[in-house]
């Protein structure tokens, strides 16, 4: 049994508690040379707010000639969001959509009432040495929305909101934040977004989403004076306001 020293909250002051509630870790699971790793659901917490699977894909390096090949699956009454930051993914469904998705744009698929889909990589992709990396979140519907009609929609990189704020990069994936809106809308009111923090850089997030929490992709991140390392998912305390620093080297 461990034991380290730690003060009382305050009583009516929030910031004297913990911002961060649980620490979670992916479980890394090979899918023949392309490794996932599975955030949510865990044992300690089951959603974040409409996230009901948090998936990390990758890194993963292909030589030349191999790729991924995810074959035909079926989906229901979920809504999965697919987001790179190296490598393509060619996605097809049941709708008779194709379309390629490469780093910083959005892949939204609705399965609603059914779709079917998989995800390979291309023969022109499978053609040199590649990298893969990204994640895939599954956005749970609203009850009365659960059997909709499926739907694909794609979103180019170029399409997405882009917040700059002395070394704080932000593209907002999905949902609203700082002001802006994106594209990528859902029935329900989320935050999506991929931060980048330069070394010394800081950025604000308020309050207005009562479930939160950040998975750190790469480097270090401190909140509420503690630091954080790469794959880790941070579930914050509800009601309280706090600001992401790259402390740097």
């Amino acid at each position: 049994m461990s034991w380290l020293s730690c003060p009382d909250p305050v009583p009516g002051d929030a910031a004297s508690c913990d911002l961060v509630e649980t620490v979670l870790v992916p479980r890394m699971r090979d899918l023949g040379g392309f490794k996932v790793g599975r955030v949510l659901p865990a044992a300690q917490r089951g959603m974040v707010g409409p996230f009901i699977f948090f998936d990390q894909m990758g890194p993963a390096v292909f030589a030349p000639g191999q790729g991924m090949d995810i074959r035909p699956h079926p989906h229901i009454n979920l809504a999965t969001v697919t987001y790179l930051f190296d490598g393509e993914i060619t996605h097809r469904d049941s709708l008779g959509t194709e379309q390629i998705i490469r780093p910083g744009a959005v892949n939204w698929m609705s399965a609603g009432s059914g779709i079917v889909h998989s995800e390979r990589s291309g023969e022109a992709f499978r053609s040199q040495r590649k990298r893969v990396a990204g994640l895939q979140t599954w956005v749970a519907m609203p009850k009365d929305h659960e059997e909709d009609a499926p739907f694909f929609k794609h979103i180019d990189k170029e399409q997405l909101p882009a917040i700059d704020d002395g070394g704080a990069q932000v593209r907002l994936v999905a949902g609203s934040g700082w002001g802006e809106q994106s594209p990528a809308s859902w029935l329900t009111d989320i935050l999506y977004a991929d931060v980048s923090l330069q070394p010394g850089a800081r950025l604000p997030v308020d309050a207005q989403h009562e479930e939160r929490a950040c998975y750190i992709v790469s480097g270090t991140v401190e909140l509420g004076g503690q630091t954080f390392e790469q794959q880790q998912f941070l579930i914050l305390q509800p009601g309280q306001a706090f600001t992401l620093h790259n402390p740097g080297p």
